[in-house]
């Protein structure tokens, strides 16, 4: 499994920021411009990456306040785990670290590792952004 990582270090308590990631519905604000047809509920999202593919994603795990895991409900691509783990800094801090972990081939992961690295650190980013309003 390739992992793909990023972090980011938001002035919110670990509550706030995991009620807000718990929810599906929650994660359009973290998608770049090329994500559309989004539709979600709390558990499940689906969209459409542009000029890749469709992705039907729902929550498999929750650990209140620590962890969530989301994985394709529909077939992807290549099999992959996308997981928000968040740790309390103290302070009304909060460490959120998002990873996607993808089955990549050799060729696939030349190819994709790039624009999925952009995207884990665009959804961090984006994360600490609309927290921080």
């Amino acid at each position: 499994m390739t992992n793909i990582e990023s972090t980011v270090s938001i002035d919110r308590l670990l509550t706030e920021v995991f009620d807000f990631l718990a929810d599906l519905n929650n994660h359009q604000q973290l998608m770049p411009e090329n994500i559309y047809n989004w539709s979600s509920t709390k558990d499940e999202a689906r969209f459409t990456i542009q000029n890749m593919a469709k992705l039907a994603l729902k929550v498999s795990s929750i650990t209140k306040d620590k962890e969530i895991i989301v994985k394709p409900s529909e077939a992807a691509p290549f099999e992959l785990e996308l997981k928000w783990t968040l740790n309390d800094l103290g302070d009304g801090k909060t460490e959120a670290i998002y990873t996607i972990s993808a089955d990549l081939n050799m060729m696939m992961k030349m190819i994709v590792s790039g624009p999925l690295q952009k995207l884990v650190d665009h959804e961090a980013a984006q994360l600490k952004a609309v927290l921080s309003k």
